[in-house]
């Protein structure tokens, strides 16, 4: 896994907090794109959001998500950042790997501890090995070295990078790293007025059954807003930590994020969320979780403590695709699994990981299935996307 435009003046080092590292530097790295005061292509590699996770004491002891961050310098200049952790389980993680763990440990080896280059708790893609520009090439590699040798001097399994880009994994992929292929289902906005124009791409029946849904939600007897920055008031988050607890008590049985994460999110991300909330008779029932991008938004969490006919399609896929059409945003992705998305106009695409496992034996029978499984979701896809919502003479525009 070497690299000849590495000089040899690069050093990687690990650090165990974020507060060993300047937030302007850190950020130089992991989105150049928003110095100019823009907003980053995502904010979950950004300097503030793992610093909440860190801070709110949602990774670090006692969470199986140990901070282990790594940053490239040239000489004095840090060119390179990577979001790594020690992980003694699985859980968090999205594209799951608990049957290659019980695999490993079935033939006798020890598969936790292991690292994970990722953004905790978020299925979204994006950049996980964070270069300044001009040195993509080397910083990658450097990156990619330093953890595949800390893995080796501590005798760990593996080492998994999730929800990289594309051109990450095939990178990746060429300096000898396992490449995986999974899927997720996201909404393209095809330069879209308004909501109505992207009814109008839909068959006659979902079209009408979007429409009845949008209705029956509307009906429940309170008012939908769509909060971001200032308009988000302490008071929000009460509510939503409820409807988050009640949400993650039934998904994974004990919520990853703490109280605190929200607390900080409303100093420090405030002006990257757009927060939706469902009111009635001036109760909180029910609200969404998204996170805005350059170009792209993010669905992360939902929660109600009243059920409603449609609310939740309403206020996690609707009111989404509504404020991404608003802002001109070319996305939405709306989280991990959920086939029941595709009704709704999101439809499935490519999600990519990288993997290092030690065990040269144990990684050639991984590639194996690894390969078959790129062939059955590429297949899948293809299956699912004719299954899409659109009419037919809009189908192509949508493959």
């Amino acid at each position: 896994m070497t690299d000849q435009s590495q000089t040899p003046t690069l050093t990687v080092e690990v650090l165990s907090s974020l507060d060993q590292i300047a937030a302007a530097t850190w950020d130089a790295c992991a989105c150049p794109e928003a110095a100019d005061g823009g907003r980053p292509n995502d904010p979950f590699t950004t300097h503030r959001f793992l610093k909440a996770l860190e801070d709110s004491g949602s990774v670090g002891a006692g969470t199986g998500w140990d901070p282990r961050y790594l940053v490239v310098r040239d000489g004095e200049e840090t060119i390179a950042v990577a979001p790594m952790y020690g992980k003694s389980h699985s859980q968090g993680e999205y594209i799951f790997d608990f049957n290659w763990a019980h695999a490993y440990e079935g033939a006798g080896g020890r598969y936790y501890p292991k690292l994970q280059i990722a953004v905790p708790f978020t299925p979204a893609t994006g950049r996980r090995f964070l270069t300044k520009p001009g040195h993509e090439v080397a910083g990658m590699s450097a990156l990619v070295q330093g953890a595949v040798q800390l893995g080796a001097e501590n005798r760990l399994s593996s080492m998994h990078v999730t929800f990289c880009t594309e051109a990450e994994a095939i990178a990746g992929e060429k300096m000898g790293l396992l490449r995986r292929v999974t899927q997720q289902f996201h909404w393209q906005n095809h330069g879209y007025a308004d909501f109505d124009a992207f009814l109008a791409t839909l068959s006659s029946r979902k079209r009408k059954n979007i429409r009845k849904e949008r209705a029956r939600a509307q009906d429940f007897g309170g008012e939908i807003e769509m909060l971001t920055g200032d308009q988000i008031r302490p008071e929000h988050w009460d509510a939503f930590w409820v409807f988050y607890q009640d949400t993650g008590s039934r998904k994974w049985g004990t919520p990853y994020l703490t109280r605190a994460f929200f607390e900080a999110a409303h100093e420090t991300l405030r002006d990257d969320i757009a927060l939706v909330m469902c009111t009635r008779d001036g109760r909180p029932v029910a609200g969404a979780l998204n996170f805005i991008g350059r170009d792209a938004l993010y669905g992360r969490y939902w929660g109600c403590v009243e059920d409603h006919p449609c609310l939740h399609f309403e206020a996690c896929y609707y009111q989404a695709i509504d404020l991404a059409i608003a802002l001109g945003l070319a996305a939405v992705e709306a989280g991990a699994q959920g086939e029941h998305k595709l009704a709704r106009g999101y439809l499935p695409r490519q999600c990519h990981s990288l993997h290092w496992i030690a065990d040269q034996g144990f990684a050639d029978a991984v590639g194996r299935y690894l390969d078959a499984e790129r062939r059955a979701v590429d297949e899948d896809i293809e299956v699912l996307t004719a299954y899409g919502p659109f009419r037919k003479d809009r189908q192509e525009d949508h493959e």
